[in-house]
């Protein structure tokens, strides 16, 4: 990591959740670029301009965004000129040696991602959430709290799985899917579906 730190891209509510893994890794934050100069870290960090100035400070940045469609939208503003950082793993969350995991991509704290999972970039596996053996999570997902991905589980890119829901083993979710709080996904999901109840059901 660059002894100048890493920029947030985003400092709204889940750029607190990074800031505080960042920091509990034993990182340095330089600050924050946000198109709303007023978000909630402002007075908590050095705002840095737009989202779209990042890659002028030379910096590795990480996207601390939870809205995937907002998250998209910023990897695209980035463009190819941003240093984005390596993964950022908290100091209670456990990562199997086996497991890869993309550029970008935030470990919260108490996951467990477990052996030959592979995690996209830029994707979120936020606090207590449990991705098994041979789980493929797709870039920029968002895997809420307290979510479990069972073994051999399937996340497309640009998916919201919800907070406490659970896919069991083998299931695959498409890419835009979102997976609404507390479902349980039994069977494959195509893209773009939104997923809702016990057992999950696609809500047209």
């Amino acid at each position: 990591m660059s002894a100048r730190g890493i920029i947030l891209i985003g400092g709204g509510g889940h750029a607190k959740v990074v800031f505080d893994t960042i920091r509990a890794s034993g990182m340095v934050v330089m600050g924050y670029c946000d198109d709303n100069a007023q978000s909630a870290m402002s007075g908590s960090l050095e705002y840095l301009g737009a989202i779209g100035g990042a890659s002028a400070h030379d910096a590795p940045v990480v996207i601390a965004i939870g809205d995937v469609v907002t998250r998209r939208r910023c990897i695209g503003e980035l463009g190819s000129g941003a240093r984005v950082a390596e993964p950022i793993i908290h100091p209670s969350a456990v990562v199997s040696a086996s497991a890869e995991l993309g550029e970008g991509v935030l470990v919260g704290p108490g996951a467990i991602v477990n052996a030959d999972a592979r995690v996209g970039s830029h994707a979120i596996i936020n606090s207590g959430v449990i991705v098994e053996h041979d789980c493929r999570v797709g870039e920029n997902a968002h895997i809420a709290p307290g979510t479990v991905l069972g073994g051999g589980v399937c996340v497309g890119v640009d998916v919201l799985v919800g907070i406490g829901a659970r896919v069991l083993p083998g299931v695959s979710v498409g890419d835009g899917c979102v997976v609404g709080a507390g479902a349980v996904v039994v069977r494959d999901v195509g893209g773009g579906a939104v997923v809702v109840g016990v057992p999950g059901r696609r809500r047209d």
